[in-house]
């Protein structure tokens, strides 16, 4: 057992992190946060520079990385500012299940425009209003019924990251209403550029964090679609989408480390400068326990998603259990860690200025997308317990 990083690993960490120390500059992402405008620039040169395809193929125009390699990016990028990390670095979202389920036409259509950065950000749409989380119980009120050569989507997705600004969006539909169960009706649809579609409106929710990057509700109204566009086989659609989401909730666990490691960062310097009563504020007892005890939370946190992202690179898959575990833990400590950083920073820390307040606001998103933490420990007490009667 070798917790030891390799050369090469540290060295995508140490660019990684250079790289959001020289670009993400404070005055530029206060920019983006009070104008709630997506970071291109930052975009376009973590292309370049091979961040965003690292863990895509080689022949697709990827780095041929893994995760966790992947998982060093984005919690670096997290690490300097959270919001806008998640931004950058989960642009690609949906376009995985392109790479596990899509045809290799599809493949070699589309996921080169994704290394390059010419295709994205790439949205996926799932939530449905009436439903949440609930992906199984009832068919989706969104459907894409055959027509010709095309699909014809009708229905509302709401939660939808990067809809108004995608090059392409993958919509889980239901296509067989009749399927018993009823997940096993579902189907992934390829829609090029959302936004231009005759058919689909598009509405932004206004909301706590992560204000670079749009949240929004999805309609979709008689959209014609080719049916080349399906994306793996029809009705296994759920399949595609939930083996794609027990990797990419490990990737937002690795956000939520870089989170909480930002804002733990600024309250530590702030405790070894900061005066009061004569003395740093870092040698009351007080708050020397809040830094030990945020620190070693972090590493914990670290510790489960790099674990994840290793079995999922070893064996192609990762644990549900696992996954779960790596998403909600970190989750919950991002938000625990920069609430105790405020608390450090005092009143100054509820202050948009000094950065911790901003991390907060981040961190509790990540509580709340690819499943709340009471949806995985559902996933986990499941996988303990088996079926009780």
């Amino acid at each position: 057992m070798d917790f030891e990083l390799t050369k090469e690993q540290k060295d995508i960490q140490k660019a990684a992190r250079e790289f959001a120390e020289a670009e993400f500059d404070k005055d530029y992402m206060l920019d983006l946060e009070l104008n709630h405008k997506f970071p291109w620039k930052l975009l376009n040169k973590a292309c370049e520079l091979g961040f965003i395809s690292i863990d895509f193929p080689e022949e697709y125009g990827g780095q041929g990385y893994g995760l966790l390699e992947k998982a060093l990016v984005v919690e670096e990028f997290c690490r300097v500012g959270a919001g806008v990390g998640v931004s950058v670095g989960t642009s690609q979202f949906a376009s995985k299940i392109l790479l596990g389920s899509g045809s290799e036409e599809q493949k070699k259509k589309y996921l080169p425009l994704v290394c390059s950065g010419e295709g994205l950000p790439f949205s996926g749409a799932f939530s449905e209003p009436d439903r949440g989380s609930d992906l199984v119980t009832f068919p989706l009120s969104t459907t894409a019924v055959k027509d010709g050569a095309d699909y014809v989507i009708n229905g509302t997705k709401t939660f939808i990251t990067f809809a108004d600004i995608a090059k392409f969006a993958i919509v889980l539909c239901q296509t067989d209403p009749e399927a018993k169960p009823p997940y096993r009706g579902q189907s992934t649809i390829l829609i090029e550029k959302p936004a231009e579609q005759e058919g689909i409106d598009i509405t932004e929710f206004v909301k706590m964090g992560w204000k670079s990057c749009a949240t929004t509700q999805v309609s979709f109204v008689n959209v014609r679609v080719p049916q080349e566009n399906l994306v793996g086989e029809e009705n296994r659609g759920f399949y595609n989408a939930i083996d794609f989401l027990d990797g990419f909730r490990v990737e937002i666990g690795a956000c939520s480390v870089g989170t909480a490691q930002g804002a733990f960062e600024r309250a530590l310097d702030y405790a070894k400068t900061r005066e009061a009563f004569g003395h740093k504020i870092g040698a009351f007892q007080a708050i020397s326990h809040k830094l030990a005890e945020m620190a070693t939370k972090i590493e914990a946190a670290r510790l489960l998603v790099y674990k994840a992202a290793w079995e999922f690179d070893k064996e192609g898959k990762v644990d549900p259990k696992l996954s779960s575990m790596a998403k909600w833990y970190p989750a919950r400590i991002s938000v625990e860690v920069a609430d105790e950083a405020i608390e450090i920073f005092g009143g100054h820390g509820y202050m948009l200025e000094n950065e911790v307040e901003r991390f907060y606001r981040d961190a509790r998103q990540f509580e709340l997308v690819e499943g709340t933490r009471e949806i995985h420990k559902n996933t986990i007490a499941r996988s303990l317990l088996g079926k009780l009667e």
